[in-house]
């Protein structure tokens, strides 16, 4: 237990703002996750940010159902899964194209989004109209732009214009403004992200483990400058996380998403959670990421709801031979009934699903939980941290864009070092890429970012900026998608609630 509170006491910091002199202090607290003015003994600003940290954690932004619908079912590699009769409005929203205006999902996601953004908000003009910053401060103020940056950029890609709240709302009157171009919501994150890489720090001390860094900052540049094929900025962005020497790829694949790989050298930013015997299937200083995408089944098999699962597509076509990717990304039904069920063994490429009514082709070993672990305390997994930006990806946006700018040499050593890392100690597979066709190259780059990222957020992303998601998404079977589905209705809710200043996005 020791272990566990040491390892996972930053969430329930980074949630309520906590000044933590003990373990027993922090378990002692009450009431976990609410926010007073003695919770917050470093500066309310600093609890407002800490806050924020824990909205990130939240179901709808990162660890449940919206989340996944909106950067993994559209995709052809993810499906809703569980069983038919679980969610078919879902699966027919996001895996089969058919858009409404009335999805609860998709409100959901817009909603707690734009919470992210309102209490980013309000951090950062209570510290702008601060007289003198202490250093915490200018921390804190790197922090709240940061987290405005990811929700704008989760909005941006999603419905294209938004409204650009960049403002404090005292009154939800406030917030009634009509949509801005995408082009000025992107030059708001690059603003936002400036000045995150300006004042975040390098490193921490292990006492705030997972709290942004100059690193996170300027990989999610990358990141929005990738989105808009921006290679230049991109490069830079990318070259310089790479240069830094902070991180690396030490971390064997297949143990990256397991306890013992949590907050590992390739780790960028890595929301933490915990669980705890007193307080086992707390989502105020846990989450549900584990549990949303654990196996369906009954028994020792009832480790969650089963969504968000691997296509036929992605198991069978996506992997070259002897790929240990795969085995480390997919979790697999059993072959037949006389195949042994070993929750124990999570090193087998198979027998790991008694159900055989599922939606998909395999579970996603990368939310699968340490079985010792779901014994002490809850099969839902509430302690799993959720990874949300690796250096692995980091590596592979630098390749993209080399080979985009004409630096062949440079993209290949990129791509190397993932597949290096990836193929260990068998020269039999993964055979180092050596074209320099632009072309070939760009295809290897793509592959290489589908099967090192299988099951992440955002290969639905990645098809839409590369200009082919129906060309591929028809190839998969999925043929009700057309270049309208690349951005997603707003909410009538939203726009109803609006009174005419909102206007739904053309075609819906």
């Amino acid at each position: 237990m020791k272990r566990l509170i040491k390892k996972y006491i930053l969430p329930a910091v980074l949630i309520a703002g906590l000044s933590l002199t003990s373990c027993s202090d922090f378990l002692d607290r009450s009431p976990l996750g609410n926010l007073t003015e003695d919770d917050a003994p470093g500066g309310i600003n600093q609890g407002r940010v800490f806050q924020i940290y824990g909205l990130m954690r939240g179901y709808n932004i990162t660890a449940g159902i919206p989340a996944f619908a909106i950067h993994n079912f559209r995709s052809e590699d993810s499906e809703k899964g569980s069983d038919a009769g679980d969610g078919s409005d879902q699966a027919a929203f996001f895996d089969n194209f058919e858009y409404n205006t009335t999805n609860g999902v998709l409100a959901s996601y817009w909603t707690e989004n734009y919470k992210v953004i309102v209490n980013c908000n309000t951090a950062i003009t209570s510290i702008e109209e601060q007289a003198t910053r202490t250093k915490q401060d200018t921390i804190n103020y790197g922090e709240a732009k940061f987290f405005r940056a990811y929700a704008f950029f989760n909005l941006v890609r999603a419905f294209g214009e938004v409204p650009k709240i960049d403002f404090r709302v005292t009154d939800p009157a406030q917030a009634n403004i009509a949509k801005s171009p995408a082009a000025d919501i992107y030059a708001l994150i690059d603003a936002d992200l400036a000045v995150a890489v300006k004042y975040l720090p390098t490193h921490w001390s292990n006492d705030f483990t997972g709290r942004l860094t100059w690193g996170a900052a300027r990989s999610l540049q990358a990141r929005t400058y990738m989105m808009r094929s921006d290679w230049n900025n991109m490069l830079a962005a990318s070259k310089d996380v790479i240069n830094s020497g902070f991180y690396n790829l030490s971390t064997p694949y297949d143990k990256i998403f397991t306890d013992s790989g949590e907050n590992s050298p390739e780790s960028i930013f890595e929301l933490q959670c915990m669980s705890t015997a007193a307080k086992p299937n707390s989502t105020s200083i846990g989450s549900q990421f584990a549990e949303v995408q654990g196996v369906r089944g009954s028994g020792q098999w009832n480790l969650g709801w089963g969504w968000h699962m691997a296509t036929t597509e992605l198991m069978n076509k996506a992997y070259e031979k002897g790929d240990p990717r795969k085995d480390a990304t997919l979790l697999y039904f059993r072959r037949s009934v006389t195949d042994p069920i070993t929750p124990e063994n999570t090193n087998t490429p198979f027998g790991e699903s008694p159900v055989s009514t599922a939606m998909g082709a395999a579970y996603n070993k990368k939310a699968y939980t340490d079985p010792a672990l779901r014994k002490q305390f809850t099969n839902g997994g509430f302690w799993v941290n959720i990874r949300l930006i690796r250096y692995a990806d980091v590596l592979l946006m630098a390749a993209e864009a080399s080979n985009e700018l004409g630096m062949s040499s440079d993209a290949l050593n990129y791509l190397e070092q993932i597949r290096s890392r990836a193929r260990g100690n068998n020269t039999a597979i993964l055979p180092k890429v050596t074209t320099t066709s632009q072309t070939e190259l760009r295809d290897a780059i793509r592959h290489e970012r589908r099967v090192e990222l299988g099951l992440e957020p955002d290969r639905f992303y990645d098809l839409v900026r590369w200009g082919i998601a129906k060309e591929v998404l028809h190839a998969a079977g999925k043929l009700n998608y057309q270049d309208k589905h690349a951005l997603l209705p707003i909410p009538q809710v939203e726009i109803d609630k609006s009174n005419g200043v909102l206007v739904q996005n053309p075609n819906f």
